[in-house]
């Protein structure tokens, strides 16, 4: 038997026993606790996890769109102009402003007494806009488009225009991406219609040449080397015959990769007999992108033009990223051309018809800008700065109206809405004066430019009405 020790000792083992069992029961009885437990955590990590709101423009710039906005607000909507304005203000009052209050309320009930920049940092996480950068873009890349067109500059040089005979070759990307929609239709197609129209508007002596390059093999590596080669001449120089001019148009399609260089090479070639004392020839290249065959565009355009053929290269980019607009831009300039980018069949067909057609100098008609080449300038450099502004107004108008909410429930005091509304209107200034800044400096970049060729082609029209006078 046991001794009385011993009894109390299992007494005292059984008993804890029994209150450890008995406390696990009471967990595993009483789910809701663990949940709660879980959910407090949950809401600990939130609130820990919210990112602090840019105060710098480059990192505001760059921002991601509000959880809320991204949610709920369509980014055309965030942006539309002054017209569809009703749109995004009866689509904010009647649908997403309630929304937007029942995420504050829940959230603000939990997290009372954050500073004034954390009520910031939340309400710029849920509400900011977002919509910066690809507009933003834009605005640094913008160009006006304005081109300075060859004036002949005394007696000797007019008179050598005259006799001066036009060679026109035109080198097609062919590559697989030229395959690609836009606005209008496929890339190949808008492009070879253009050039067609292009074409059959050039005056009669004219001699124009059709080369195709990447029009061979697919954009596999296990194709580069063959697609790379595929250079071919299918329109030979000569004078124009719309019928086989079309027929050699007709004749290949979008496929490879983007031998740019190997194409400006093979219009040496082409051009290597015809000297720059008798002859004016210029090349024309529609690409849109960047060389994928290892070669040198610059070094290729910069060899074009400055060889005895004095080649004039204009390239235009077609739907191009920054990197390719970049390297596109160099060659032209290397090759003594222009560069135009665009983005569309009426962009297009703009630069092709109204800008680069080639003449033997209209000595008396000639103009600088025209009417309607300033209007659009203006009206496209309008069209990229507004949606900046609208995002930014927006985005600071929700954040200041959810500062109002907020203390007319209680859950911010008024010093800290205050504050809030503050910030935003602060943040708000320094994106819009920067925005309109750097929207003021292309806009006197292109106005510079118009009165530099006004002022020229009015001096070189000055000078010719003296010869005619002379004679």
């Amino acid at each position: 038997m046991f001794n009385h020790q011993s009894a109390k000792l299992i007494r005292y083992f059984l008993f804890i026993l029994c209150f450890v069992l008995l406390t696990g029961c009471a967990d595993q009885a009483n789910p809701a606790s663990n949940v709660k437990d879980e959910k407090k955590e949950k809401e600990e990590k939130m609130s820990e996890e919210i990112p602090k709101a840019p105060t710098d423009l480059e990192a505001m710039i760059a921002q991601s769109p509000g959880k809320l906005v991204e949610q709920h607000i369509d980014p055309e909507l965030e942006t539309v102009g002054a017209i569809d304005y009703f749109k995004y203000s009866k689509f904010i009052d009647e649908t997403f402003a309630p929304i937007a209050n029942k995420e504050l309320q829940d959230y603000f009930e939990k997290h009372k007494d954050l500073t004034s920049d954390q009520i910031y940092d939340y309400l710029v996480y849920q509400l900011g806009s977002g919509q910066y950068q690809s507009y933003y873009k834009e605005l640094i890349a913008y160009e006006h488009g304005y081109v300075m067109p060859d004036l002949p500059d005394g007696e000797d040089e007019i008179e050598l225009a005259k006799k001066q005979k036009t060679n026109v070759v035109i080198l097609m990307d062919a590559s697989g991406s030229m395959k690609a929609s836009v606005t209008g239709g496929v890339k190949m197609d808008l492009a070879k219609e253009t050039i067609k129209q292009f074409t059959d508007q050039l005056e009669g002596d004219i001699n124009v040449s059709l080369l195709a390059y990447g029009h061979k093999g697919t954009g596999k590596d296990s194709d580069k080397e063959k697609s790379c080669k595929a250079i071919e001449t299918l329109y030979p120089l000569g004078s124009y015959d719309e019928g086989q001019f079309n027929k050699a148009m007709n004749s290949f399609q979008a496929s490879g990769w983007t031998p740019l260089a190997g194409a400006m090479e093979r219009a040496n070639e082409l051009l290597s007999a015809y000297s720059s004392d008798e002859y004016k020839n210029i090349v024309y290249i529609v690409s849109d992108g960047i060389e994928t065959c290892d070669g040198s565009p610059i070094e290729a355009a910069k060899k074009l033009h400055e060889s005895n053929i004095q080649a004039k290269v204009n390239i235009i980019g077609f739907d191009v990223d920054d990197e390719g607009q970049k390297q596109l831009k160099q060659a032209a300039e290397a090759g003594g051309g222009d560069y135009a980018t665009v983005r569309d069949q009426s962009e297009f067909e703009d630069v092709i018809l109204k800008k680069w057609q080639p003449s033997i100098f209209q000595l008396i008609s000639q103009q600088g800008v025209m009417l309607h080449e300033f209007v659009e300038q203006k009206q496209r450099l309008l069209d990229i700065h507004s949606p900046l502004y609208n995002a930014s107004e927006r985005e600071a108008n929700r954040i200041i109206s959810a500062s109002y909410f907020l203390e007319d429930q209680k859950l911010i005091s008024d010093e800290a809405g205050a504050a809030v509304r503050e910030k935003a209107k602060e943040m708000r200034d320094l994106r819009n004066e920067h925005f309109k800044a750097v929207r003021d400096q292309k806009d006197e970049e292109a106005k510079q430019a118009h009165d530099e060729i006004e002022a020229k082609v009015q001096e070189w029209k000055d000078k010719w009405y003296k010869e005619l006078d002379k004679n």
